[in-house]
């Protein structure tokens, strides 16, 4: 028989207890687990961190029981039971002053721990941190386990309210403080959430924890790397391969660019893909690539986190970005809006640099057409490109007729809100182009340097592949005589012939200012 996908299964008790299929950390889990330790650990959502937490319950609580088969089982030898307490933040994230939260914070400690034996008594001139502290201390020495889900939750939903963020992470050191003021009961403390809060995680009542979040050691501790779809999900790829007509190879390839290419450890070498995506598509591939990570919440997660203009700007979207370890880890200061963007997984680590710097990028097609998509509708002033007449470019470029593709991105440049994002210069003009292709579903291939030693774009649509060349100038005469001069160099330069290509088209479009509008294109006729 066929095990069903684990797909909104987020309790490793159900998921044992119905068979469905489970990815096997364990061997990494029982490096975590067979230490007293703290731990924090960030990754984006959905991508497993609960079951992740719920793992560690399942094995402090009643031991091997539920390992059945795994690797753990022949690690793992501590017979010891322990007091487990999970927590789940986002319980206590709805909330519109400093005081309805500490009333949610207190009924989430209270709730949890009054099953481990915490008594709390309402009315008493001690504080329910007091109390809670108080009953720590009668424990006997590594007994007990606590394990927080999502505890950036209540302080994301207040992320820009100064005074509010400030309140709650005050009652948010309280609950760090306690445990540090305990820690001889503590066996094992894990920590999972999806921002890196600097605030919180390195004040001192959060005590010393160590962060896994950039270690190598457990870059797949969540997510799916390559060989473990290949692996764990062989009767699904296949009927998957069945039901799109599409080899094992092409097929692992597209997902892979589709869902994967999250790194999130400091070499940059080991590559996941999404688990919500990776799994939502097998249980349905005949749907094809949907963009099922970004579907569910992605946009207003994005939005909240593009906190500055400069992030803002669609222009930003093909830009290259860096940045360095001490930025991303929010011990410079507070988050930059890069840094929230990486830790939430619409940019990646591509690659380390020297100097302590990370490359990043978008992670797949998925994040980056669905960023497009964002970007493409704030130029439109909230319209998409089908509204304004440019909905056809993939029709367009896969058509090959260089006319209809000038029409359909003119429609795009004419709709544009330019008041507020106008056509600066050709870094710009290339910025805007690459968002409408990508909103589209184009796949961009490269954007690198030509033999003429200006930046050209190519991409893919169909069959076709078309290499642009694309400059600004201000009105039609300035055009003209640009056109005459550019012929002759793409005469002498060979346009995108190092390509050695006959079937890839070699467009130089130029645009106007003046016009808004591409107002002549050129095409390299020798072959």
């Amino acid at each position: 028989m066929i095990q069903n996908l684990p797909l909104g299964t987020s309790d490793f008790s159900a998921l044992r207890q119905f068979d469905e299929i489970y990815v096997d950390k364990t061997e990494l889990i029982y490096d975590l687990a067979s230490q007293k330790s703290k731990y924090f650990f960030v990754r984006p959502r959905r991508f497993g961190k609960s079951l992740l937490i719920s793992t560690f319950e399942s094995l402090f609580k009643y031991g091997l029981k539920e390992f059945r088969g795994l690797a753990i089982e022949g690690l793992y030898k501590n017979e010891t039971k322990y007091l487990v307490v999970k927590l789940d933040f986002s319980e206590a994230k709805y909330f519109s002053s400093p005081e309805e939260f500490s009333e949610r914070l207190a009924s989430l400690i209270v709730r949890n721990f009054s099953r481990v034996g915490f008594s709390y008594v309402p009315g008493s001139a001690e504080s329910i941190f007091y109390q809670w502290s108080e009953w720590l201390k009668t424990l006997d020495s590594n007994s007990l386990v606590v394990l927080v889900d999502e505890y950036d939750s209540p302080l994301t939903y207040c992320l820009g309210q100064e005074e509010l963020f400030a309140a709650v992470r005050e009652q948010l050191s309280k609950f760090y403080a306690g445990l540090s003021a305990n820690e001889r009961v503590l066996r094992f403390v894990f920590v999972t959430g999806i921002i890196l809060f600097d605030e919180v995680c390195l004040s001192s009542e959060f005590g010393h924890f160590t962060d896994l979040s950039l270690d190598p050691r457990y870059g797949s501790l969540v997510g799916f790397t390559r060989e473990e779809v290949e692996g764990y999900f062989e009767n699904y790829i296949e009927k998957s391969e069945k039901e799109l007509s599409i080899s094992r190879d092409d097929l692992m390839k597209q997902l892979v660019a589709q869902y994967g290419g999250y790194c999130f450890e400091e070499t940059g070498s080991t590559k996941v893909l999404a688990s919500w995506s990776l799994l939502n598509f097998l249980a349905q591939s005949s749907r094809d690539f949907q963009a099922y990570w970004f579907e569910t919440g992605g946009t207003a997660s994005l939005l909240k986190c593009l906190k500055t203009q400069a992030v803002k700007a669609p222009e930003e979207f093909s830009r290259e970005k860096r940045i360095s370890r001490s930025e991303l880890l929010g011990v410079s200061g507070s988050l930059s809006d890069i840094a929230l963007l990486t830790q939430a997984g619409y940019l990646t680590i591509k690659a380390p640099e020297s100097g302590g710097t990370f490359l990043l990028d978008y992670p797949n097609l998925e994040v980056r057409r669905s960023t497009a998509r964002l970007y493409a509708e704030q130029l439109l002033d909230g319209r998409i490109p089908g509204q304004v007449g440019a909905g056809p470019i993939v029709e367009a470029l896969s058509e090959g007729s260089l006319e209809f593709v000038v029409f359909v991105l003119n429609q795009f440049f004419l709709a544009i809100d330019y008041q507020k994002y106008p056509v600066k210069d050709e870094a710009t003009l290339r910025a805007y182009v690459q968002v409408y292709f990508a909103a589209a579903g184009v796949e961009i291939v490269e954007e690198y340097r030509g033999a003429n030693g200006r930046k050209e774009l190519k991409v893919k649509a169909g069959r076709q592949d078309w290499l642009f060349d694309l400059r600004i100038v201000k009105d039609l005469k300035d055009a003209s005589v640009h056109c005459v001069d550019a012929d002759e160099c793409m005469r002498k330069t060979h346009l995108g012939h190092q390509e050695g290509r006959k079937d890839l088209r070699k467009v130089e479009l130029v645009f106007s200012t003046g016009a808004r509008q591409f107002v002549q294109w050129l095409e390299d006729k020798i072959l």
